[in-house]
């Protein structure tokens, strides 16, 4: 058995993996992976191309293959299948085509008037009857804005009849909304008076449009106060929109008109509140009109709508509006009425753009109002303060530049701020006012004192009041006003610390002609020169300012020029008032000055302007100051050369009587 085995094994060894034997007994090849395909094929003859040569059998040459088109021959073939597809598409084409080459004709500056009418009546006359139907092309609204800016009234009539019925779509078409900007700057006053009236009960639905607000912002700047009412009526409340009589009364506050109308407030407020959601969520925030909605929105909305709308714009989209008047109020509310975060975000928004908000108008007084309300001095010096210390003789010499730095020296004077300015750094939101509730509160206890009622227990009713009173001024807290910190520490940081006060001086000491002699640079310098309001500036930097006055006084001591047009700085007007006030109100100035520049030669300058300089020393209250200028200048007065006006020539032998 076990040889049998052995003989067994010995033969499946010598058998192949290949030929194994099957059921049958016979040997069967394993299949190949590619045999199928080759099974398939199989009595097929493998595909060959036959090169042809010569001639054909019909005796023809063969077809040769097209040699490739040039650059130039694919463009112009590219250009021929375009112009071909815009035939199609573009119903006018042929006629645009006509207009682009009569407009880049007419658009030339060295044309005459006269070529120019011809070649503009000669456009309208073929866009006749068609201007509604190619005023939405790209280059046919072009040419339309070129006819109407040169164009007579009777043309512009023309095209203006034609426009009328299709303003509201033109208004949202991005082409043609240029096209009626335009037309509202050349309308009559009847033609602008008919377009305000064609925007009736859209104007709220415009304003939420991207394009729409266009046009409404451009008509809302052309027109007159009654027509600016009407398109602000509607975004008001839904009745003022829909009846006309309502919107002809001539209250302008939100305020006066709910009160004129019996209006709901409520309901006022859920329908500008459905208005100025959507564009503050799309962002559409450059309007004049817009900020004044937003600002009458304020005046009435209450605390938490106030506060939403508030958190909203604080962020770089505050800096789109503080260009206009309604605009950087609202910037000012931001700012007073914001939390610590909000206020960051306000600054961090601002970031890039401090220098372009200084030089704007409406922008300095939120740049002001930032420097003397936010508490993170550390922020304002490297976003604020680091900015403009890049260009501060600019800014120092610019009318609205200077407002932030005259802000930081001298807080809310009224000489550098006009009073509308003032009433706009001190407005206020009357829901989040923390002043006007506690004063609400106030008044609550006392009618409650004055009123108790009988049937319960002394002083109940008086004590419900007075939690109540204590729960709205616990809700106050966090509606402070402005800052928490010391107005004074402030300053100290921003102005001192930052270094900004040095860099300032040091400004004033090397233009300090210049200084004296502008309009706006001479108050900075004034500022400085005194060490700013509550003397801030001179504890650290005494020594910096007695440079400046040495800087002051040597400019004053060159003597007269004998060219004709060139003033001394005591003969000029805005130098020689600068340097009276800087007399009067720093005594140390006074003595540098007289002992450089005027000591035994006051009678060159007792007439003039000069004058005022030389009556400044008697005029001082500082009696050291009067006692270094008296015995040269008594006898200037009692010989005429000096003279002295009626009023003063009184207080000056009182003075001279006492002493």
């Amino acid at each position: 058995m076990a040889a049998h085995k052995e003989d067994s094994k010995k033969l499946k060894r010598k058998q192949s993996p290949a030929t194994k034997p099957g059921r049958d007994g016979s040997s069967t090849k394993k299949p190949k992976l590619g045999s199928s395909k080759v099974d398939d094929n199989k009595g097929k003859k493998p595909f060959k191309p036959v090169k042809k040569h010569g001639k054909s059998s019909h005796g023809e040459d063969s077809k040769q293959t097209k040699e490739p088109l040039s650059k130039r021959d694919r463009r112009i073939e590219a250009k021929e299948l375009a112009e071909a597809r815009k035939m199609k598409r573009k119903r006018h084409y042929s006629l645009e085509q006509e207009l682009a080459k009569l407009w880049e004709k007419m658009r030339k500056r060295n044309i005459a008037k006269e070529d120019r009418s011809k070649l503009i009546s000669e456009a309208i006359q073929k866009m006749k009857g068609k201007i509604p139907e190619i005023a939405t092309s790209h280059v046919s609204s072009r040419v339309l804005q070129t006819c109407v800016k040169y164009c007579s009234q009777t043309e512009r009539d023309v095209v203006f009849s034609e426009l009328r019925p299709h303003f509201l779509n033109f208004a949202c078409n991005p082409y043609a909304v240029h096209l009626v900007k335009k037309m509202l700057d050349s309308a009559s006053k009847r033609q602008l008076g008919d377009f305000v009236s064609s925007l009736r009960g859209q104007v709220a639905s415009l304003v939420r449009h991207m394009v729409g607000s266009v046009v409404v912002e451009h008509a809302y700047q052309a027109g007159n106060g009654t027509q600016r009412q009407e398109l602000l009526l509607e975004l008001y409340s839904t009745e003022l929109q829909l009846f006309k009589d309502l919107s002809l009364i001539k209250e302008s506050r939100l305020v006066d008109v709910i009160a004129k109308l019996n209006l709901q407030i409520n309901s006022v407020l859920r329908h500008m509140t459905s208005v100025i959601q959507p564009i503050l969520e799309k962002g559409i925030v450059d309007h004049s009109i817009i900020h004044r909605v937003l600002m009458e929105y304020l005046s009435i909305a209450d605390k938490f709508s106030a506060a939403d709308v508030l958190e909203q714009l604080s962020g770089p989209l505050l800096v789109r509006m503080i260009h206009t008047k309604d605009g950087s109020r609202i910037g000012t509310l931001c700012v007073k009425h914001g939390s610590a975060k909000e206020r960051k975000k306000i600054v961090k928004g601002m970031k890039s753009h401090i220098l372009k908000i200084a030089y704007d108008q409406y922008g300095s007084l939120v740049l002001a109002c930032i420097c003397s309300t936010v508490d993170d001095t550390k922020l304002l010096m490297k976003i604020v303060i680091r900015e403009l210390q890049t260009s501060l003789k600019d800014l120092v010499l610019d009318k609205n530049g200077r407002r932030p730095i005259l802000q930081l020296l001298h807080p809310n004077c009224s000489r550098y701020f006009s009073p509308d300015e003032m009433a706009s750094l001190n407005l206020s939101i009357p829901s989040l006012s923390a002043k006007l509730c506690c004063q609400v509160a106030a008044e609550s206890i006392s009618k409650a004192e004055e009123n108790p009622e009988t049937n319960e227990e002394p002083g109940d009713e008086e004590n419900d009041v007075k939690e109540d009173s204590m729960a709205e001024g616990d809700e106050t807290e966090d509606l402070v006003e402005g800052g928490k910190k010391d107005p004074l520490t402030r300053r100290q940081e921003l102005l001192v610390e930052s270094g900004l006060a040095e860099s300032i001086i040091d400004v004033c000491t090397e233009n300090v002609e210049e200084l004296l002699r502008s309009n706006f640079g001479k108050e900075v310098l004034y500022e400085v020169a005194t060490g700013g309001s509550e003397g801030i500036l001179f504890p650290s930097l005494g020594e910096k300012l007695n440079t400046l006055h040495e800087a002051i006084a040597s400019v004053a001591a060159e003597p007269k020029s004998e060219e004709p047009g060139k003033e001394h700085v005591f003969e000029n007007f805005h130098s020689s008032r600068t340097i009276r006030k800087l007399i009067l109100d720093s005594p140390g100035f006074a003595a540098v000055l007289w002992k450089r520049a005027l000591n035994g030669k006051c009678s060159l300058w007792a007439q003039g302007h000069s004058s005022k300089v030389i009556h400044a020393f008697l005029d001082s209250t500082d009696d050291k100051v009067r006692e270094l200028a008296k015995k040269e200048l008594q006898p200037l007065i009692k010989d005429g050369v000096l003279k002295i006006s009626e009023h003063k020539e009184v207080t000056k032998k009182c003075k001279l009587s006492a002493e």
